[in-house]
C-alpha cells in the first residue's frame, strides 16, 4: 500500500497538537500489509510513539469480550435468548427507572423480563452509561454508587432506562455480559480471555493488568485543554479491580487487535486453528438489533465524552461487539463494515467487502475529541482510497 500522504498525514497531525501520538495498523486476512507510529507516546517527556505501544484500549474490549460470549454458547454453556442462569441477583431483576421525587429519590417499577445476553451484547437491555445519561448520574448520586470506572461490583447496581429489547441504549452491558461469563465458566475474565482468544491469537500485550514490561511503551493519557492544547494526565484502569471491565477494560497494542481484526476476517481461524464458528462470525458482522436503530448519544459529561454520531445520516445497527453501517460511509466503508472506538480515542473498523480492517490508536479525552476523531477520518478516507487503487507491499515506518 503505497504510504507517503498517509505519512505526512499523521505525522504533520502530531507537529500541530491534534494528536500526541499515534499508531496506526492496516491488516488483511493473511497478515499485517501497513503499521506505523508518530508522535510522542508522552508529550511531558516527549518520548517517541513506538510501533508496539501499549495503550488502553477501553471500549475496543467490547468486541473482545462479545467474542468470548459467543465462544461459550458455542459450547452450550449460554445461550443468547434464555435465562441467564447462575448469575448476580441484581442482574435477574433490574429495576425500570421511571423519574425522580422531589427528595431527588429514584422511582422504579420491575422490569417486564430480565435481560437476556443477547440485549447485553447488543445495548439493548435497557443499561446506560452515567457519560451519556444524566439520568443515571441521578440515580449515583441518590443511591450512592460509584462509577463504572471504579471497577466496584457495587458500580455495576444501576437501573434500566427502559424494558429490554425497546430500543439502543449505549451502556453496561457488556461489562455485565463479561460478569455472566465468568459466573458460568467460572473463571475470572482475563485468564479465560488468556486461554481461549488472547493465548491463541498470540495477543502476548492485551490484559487488563498492566504488565511491569510494558511500562517503558506505555502511552499516557492526554486532556485537551480549553486552549485546544494537550497536557499528559495521570488516567489508569484501576489494577486491583473487584472485577475486570469487559466493556472497557483491557489494554493493548495495534499489532495485537489486528491478530483480533483477523479471526474475523478469516471466519473464526487463527493459524488453522478454529476459536469462532462462521456463524458466531455472521453475527459480530451484521446488525442484530433489527428493526431497532442505532440513535446518536448526547453527552452528559462534556469533560470526559463528546457527542457521538460516527456516520451522521448513514442508517446504522449494531452486532455482537460493533456498530455497523448500513450504507456507504463518508469516509468510503463499504455498506456492511463494522467499527467502533474506545474512550481515549481509539477505533478500529473491519471492512468484509474489501477484506481489511483499520486500527488507529491515540491517548487523549474526552472520548470522541473532535480533532482526534477528524484524524481518524482522514485515517480511514485515505486507507480505503490506497487500497481501492493498491499496489500492495507490506510497509512498517517507527
Amino acid at each position: 500500500m503505497h504510504t507517503p500522504p498517509l505519512d505526512r498525514l499523521l505525522q504533520e497531525a502530531c507537529e500541530r497538537g491534534d494528536v500526541p501520538g499515534v499508531v496506526c495498523c492496516v491488516t488483511d486476512s493473511s497478515g499485517t500489509v501497513h503499521q506505523a507510529s508518530y508522535g510522542s507516546r508522552d508529550l511531558s517527556s516527549r518520548t517517541p510513539m513506538p510501533t508496539d505501544a501499549v495503550f488502553w484500549i477501553a471500549s475496543m474490549t467490547k468486541a473482545i469480550t462479545s467474542a468470548a460470549a459467543l465462544q461459550q454458547v458455542e459450547q452450550g454453556h449460554l445461550s443468547l435468548h434464555g435465562p441467564l442462569g447462575r448469575v448476580d441477583p441484581w442482574l435477574l431483576a433490574p429495576p425500570v427507572l421511571e423519574g425522580f421525587d422531589a427528595a431527588g429519590q429514584p422511582r422504579t417499577r420491575p422490569a417486564s423480563q430480565a435481560p437476556t445476553l443477547h440485549h447485553l451484547l447488543t445495548h439493548t437491555s435497557g443499561f446506560g452509561y452515567e457519560y451519556w445519561s444524566s439520568a443515571v448520574q441521578q440515580w449515583r448520586k441518590a443511591r450512592g454508587v460509584p462509577s463504572i470506572a471504579s471497577c466496584r461490583n457495587a458500580a455495576l447496581e444501576l437501573p434500566l432506562l427502559f424494558d429490554p429489547g425497546q430500543r439502543w441504549e449505549y451502556g453496561i452491558g457488556i461489562d455485565w455480559a463479561g460478569k455472566v461469563v465468568e459466573a458460568h465458566a467460572q473463571e475470572r475474565l482475563g485468564p479465560l480471555l488468556r486461554r481461549n482468544l488472547l493465548g491463541p491469537l498470540g495477543m502476548r500485550d492485551t490484559g487488563f493488568a498492566i504488565d511491569p514490561a510494558w511500562r517503558p511503551r506505555l502511552a499516557r493519557v492526554h486532556q485537551r485543554m480549553a486552549d485546544g492544547s494537550l497536557g499528559t494526565i495521570d488516567m489508569e484502569v484501576a489494577q486491583d479491580p473487584e472485577f475486570e471491565m469487559g466493556g472497557g477494560g483491557l489494554y493493548g497494542t495495534a499489532t495485537d487487535y489486528a491478530r483480533f481484526a483477523r479471526l474475523i476476517l478469516k471466519q473464526g481461524l487463527a493459524d488453522g486453528e478454529r476459536l469462532l464458528a462462521p456463524q458466531s462470525i455472521a453475527s459480530m458482522l451484521t446488525s442484530q438489533i433489527d428493526p431497532l436503530e442505532v440513535v446518536p448519544l448526547r453527552s452528559a459529561a462534556p469533560r470526559a465524552v463528546n457527542d457521538l454520531d460516527f456516520f451522521p445520516g448513514v442508517p446504522q445497527g449494531f452486532s455482537y461487539g460493533f456498530l455497523v453501517n448500513r450504507q456507504v460511509t463518508q469516509t468510503g466503508l463499504s455498506a456492511g463494515s463494522v467499527s467502533w472506538t474506545g474512550f481515549a480515542n481509539t477505533y478500529c473498523w473491519i471492512d468484509p467487502v474489501r477484506g481489511i480492517a483499520g486500527i488507529f490508536l491515540t491517548q487523549v479525552v474526552p472520548c470522541c475529541d473532535a480533532r482526534a476523531l477528524a484524524l481518524y477520518y482522514a485515517f480511514q478516507r485515505a486507507v480505503c482510497a490506497a487500497w481501492d487503487g493498491r499496489a500492495v507491499s507490506v510497509t512498517t515506518r517507527h
